[in-house]
């Protein structure tokens, strides 16, 4: 993979940018996909969305990066590992109500702290863990994201950095026109 490829063409190449009737996280339903984990199963694809995250993220002098369980959890290492220099990556977990940083890692009122998420649609993990890092005595700088799909919508108090933004249309249940249409519904990812 070239250094210059573009984020949505990373996905079509790897087989993550998928055609169907999709059920979201989110509730919302979908006629597009995007399966992160179908890119972040090769190595040499996740370093490489890092390597960007790191760009990214220097010009903040990070000494943790934080992500959500759970494609955050490799993103914050190897964005962590990529910045050197003693940068930490952590993650943070569900718990009743949003998500805590629960191993029991140490955080400082002063720690330069960033986010890193995979897609952004909602927003609502990268607002979680940003509560989590706020909880936890710190306060994040800036997130960066592979992509948005959220159309610009999500209020932050921080920056948010996109590699690339790709455009997929979702729908209410109630308001799904592939439901309408009889088009089979698929729960993908982990379920």
């Amino acid at each position: 993979m070239q250094t210059s490829t573009g984020i949505e063409q990373l996905f079509e190449e790897a087989g993550a940018l998928r055609d169907g009737h999709f059920l979201l996280k989110s509730g919302r339903h979908s006629a597009r996909y995007l399966e992160k984990f179908a890119v972040l199963q090769h190595p040499v694809l996740g370093v490489e969305i890092c390597r960007r995250f790191a760009a990214a993220l220097a010009p903040f002098s990070p000494s943790l990066i934080v992500g959500p369980t759970t494609g955050g959890v490799l993103l914050a290492f190897e964005t962590a590992r990529q910045l050197g220099g003693g940068t930490r990556g952590i993650f943070a977990e569900p718990v009743e109500g949003g998500r805590a940083l629960r191993r029991g890692w140490e955080i400082s009122a002063d720690e330069r702290v960033v986010l890193v998420d995979d897609i952004l649609t909602t927003g609502a993990s990268l607002l979680e863990t940003a509560d989590a890092v706020r909880a936890a005595g710190a306060e994040p700088l800036a997130a960066v994201v592979i992509v948005d799909r959220s159309i610009g919508s999500l209020k932050a108090p921080f920056p948010i950095i996109s590699l690339g933004a790709i455009e997929i249309a979702s729908w209410p249940a109630d308001d799904c026109p592939l439901c309408a249409a009889g088009q089979p519904l698929t729960k993908p990812g982990s379920s």
